[in-house]
């Protein structure tokens, strides 16, 4: 294997002809993947039952079991494994038939390594896609239940971030989500639980809090809750947020904003699963994992003493960063897509998609409001919109600016011409070429592209 200490993943090999399995196993070592090599589908089977294994590699022809019962048997016991046959007799009929029972790739023999290689490497892109599509529609199927968010983006850094969430769901070490206001934080948050959930489901609740937008001298009892007695109109003790989540999380937003005596708490409750609430002359125990948020450089503010500089590295064992919207516009059409679905059936709406025109402002906005921002301003074009499309029109003023009124002005000339400018963009817009633009506007095809020159119309 190369120096790649994790290995790109896990093939099984199952060939009864020792060459070819030894060569099969031999390159694919080399190329970096994890592999087990067997010699009957027998075995093939018992490994697959002991080991989640990515691709499988099988020759049809095998003694006892063959390729494709091998295939069936195995995605019984490991179903997420891709498969892929090698024959030295493919037909339409048998190669047919191994895609109806779950192959997704043959090879002939002879075999070529070269072409082992791509195939196997366009099949783990196939299988990290198909992945993240089953984790989307969980998501998706959770938001139309439960009324909750998910995480939408393609593009290269929200893979990263998404892979990451999905790699640290499953243990319990604490998380730092980095990122500007309204890039999806607590949405990230939410997916790290749901993969904890998902590994070792626990009953535990996921319970956000926002370190800013509860005053200091109440977001300790919010934390940690009291004791009877601890302040005037205490009657009785109160549990806090720790102990509502149970063996769930707590996720704080904005943990720059936390008071320094918060902090040293909140530490205890990290590295020694207590916590005193308030008034109490003895700990609590607690369970509840922790993740945090920030839209500070908190290394920074631990260097100038606003942040305890213990609490920053335990908090940030592992980081993760949100990019602003503008910094992955890519990701804006399957955003708006799913942002624009999901409040139309909330609202009743009818609205099926965006215009033309419409994506084109969207796509150019700079966003700085991130998420947030385009989530309010699709809920306002529903809110406004009457057709089947997002128009510029049912856009907020600041994405879409209404254009000039050609009659606010006195000099009849200025007044002629942006009224023309103005209609001949409307018809550009509604033809379906330049020629059929020109027969609509009652003049030739070669004053249509003066005029279009005269005004410094884009099309």
């Amino acid at each position: 294997m190369s120096a790649r200490t994790t290995p790109l993943a896990t093939i099984l090999v199952v060939d009864d002809e020792p060459i070819i399995r030894e060569t099969l196993a031999e390159f694919l070592h080399q190329e970096g993947f994890a592999v087990v090599a067997v010699g009957t589908g027998e075995e093939a089977v018992a490994r697959a039952a002991e080991q989640r294994f990515d691709v499988l590699l099988c020759d049809v022809n095998l003694p006892g079991w063959d390729g494709i019962e091998v295939m069936e048997r195995v995605a019984k016991v490991c179903p997420e494994t891709f498969v892929m046959l090698i024959t030295a007799y493919a037909t339409v009929e048998t190669a047919v038939e191994a895609f109806q029972k779950g192959a997704h790739d043959y090879l002939m023999k002879p075999i070529i390594l070269h072409e082992v290689g791509g195939k196997i490497r366009r099949l783990i892109r196939t299988r990290d896609v198909f992945r993240e599509n089953q984790w989307l529609r969980r998501e998706l199927s959770r938001t139309e239940d439960g009324g909750g968010e998910m995480v939408v983006g393609r593009s290269p850094a929200m893979r990263q971030a998404l892979d990451l969430a999905r790699k640290v769901g499953p243990t319990s070490s604490t998380v730092l989500i980095l990122g500007e206001s309204g890039t999806g934080k607590e949405l990230l948050a939410r997916a790290v639980h749901c993969h904890a959930q998902a590994a070792k489901p626990t009953g535990g609740r996921f319970i956000a809090v926002n370190c800013a937008a509860i005053p200091h001298d109440l977001l300790e009892n919010q934390l940690f809750g009291h004791r009877r007695g601890a302040f005037t109109g205490a009657d009785k003790d109160a549990p806090g947020i720790f102990a509502h989540a149970g063996p769930g999380t707590v996720f704080l937003d904005e943990i720059g904003e936390l008071p320094l005596g918060t902090q040293a708490k909140l530490l205890r409750a990290i590295e020694q699963k207590e916590v005193f609430p308030v008034g109490a002359n003895e700990p609590s125990r607690v369970e509840a994992r922790v993740l945090a948020a920030t839209n500070k450089d908190l290394a920074k503010e631990a260097a100038e003493g606003r942040f305890r500089e213990d609490l920053f590295y335990r908090l940030n064992v592992v980081s993760i960063k949100l990019p602003p919207l503008r910094e992955r516009r890519e990701d804006l059409p399957d955003l708006i897509e799913f942002l624009l679905a999901k409040h139309a059936r909330s609202m009743g709406k009818k609205m099926t998609g965006v215009s033309h025109e419409a994506m084109q402002l969207l796509l150019a906005h700079p966003w700085r409001g991130n998420v947030r921002e385009l989530d309010n301003a699709l809920q306002r074009a529903l809110i406004l919109g009457d057709g089947p499309l997002v128009s510029p029109s049912d856009l907020p003023p600041d994405i879409a600016p209404q254009p000039a009124d050609p009659f606010g002005v006195n000099d009849l000339g200025t007044a002629v011409e942006r009224f023309e400018r103005l209609h001949i963009e409307r018809i550009l817009r509604a033809a379906p070429d330049k020629r059929e633009a020109a027969k609509m506007l009652g003049i030739g095809l070669s004053s249509l592209y003066r005029k279009i020159e005269q005004y410094g119309i884009g099309v």
